[in-house]
């Protein structure tokens, strides 16, 4: 292996769930569901191995240290650069940010976008909602929001798929997509599967 990542010859893609804390299986259990291979990444050598990464919810203070002592907060940004596809939920999108409110500063800033640390409350303000998704055709997805960030400002090169309240919670900015929500939470797998198609188009 490289370190521009998984050189495997298998059909099916090679996704990478960021595996120091949070809703890690979740996403592992989705994307099987997907026909995908998932792996669980610790260390830069895990992600070597891998042609894409979810980044879970979680406790974004101890994804980010844990990330910082791994290496991850250097390997990451490089594969992104290189075109990696990466995809941020709720923590993930923190982590992901330039900016971000309420808290340390992001871990790895690869998006053009600012965010607000739990600004919908507390985890007994979470709550559950529709949201209409041009981009993943179909009925409206049903979202759970669990102490869940807001995105306040987007970038130009920023393209937001879905809003809540006047506020972007799905957006995409090349081969980076985050969403304030966590779809790894339900059965309906349409997100996921938009970021597996990322990928294969990359790959095509």
């Amino acid at each position: 292996m490289t370190a521009r990542g998984a050189t495997h010859n298998g059909a099916a893609p090679r996704i990478g769930v960021l595996a120091l804390q949070g809703d890690v299986i979740e996403h592992v259990t989705m994307l099987r569901g997907l026909g995908v291979e998932a792996i669980e990444v610790r260390t830069p050598e895990d992600l070597a191995k891998v042609d894409a990464l979810i980044i879970p919810g979680g406790e974004s203070t101890t994804i980010g240290k844990l990330a910082v002592e791994y290496g991850l907060d250097r390997a990451i940004p490089a594969r992104v650069r290189e075109g990696m596809p990466v995809y941020g939920t709720c923590a993930g999108m923190i982590a992901l940010s330039r900016e971000a409110r309420g808290g340390e500063p992001p871990l790895l800033r690869l998006m053009n976008i600012r965010v607000r640390r739990n600004a919908y409350g507390r985890q007994v303000d979470s709550f559950e909602t529709d949201l209409q998704i041009p981009a993943l055709g179909g009925p409206p997805l049903h979202a759970v929001f669990i102490r869940a960030p807001v995105i306040e400002s987007v970038g130009p090169d920023v393209e937001v798929l879905a809003s809540l309240d006047g506020k972007p919670v799905l957006a995409r900015q090349g081969n980076v997509l985050v969403s304030a929500f966590h779809p790894e939470l339900t059965t309906d797998s349409r997100v996921h599967r938009y970021f597996v198609e990322m990928l294969k188009k990359k790959k095509n």
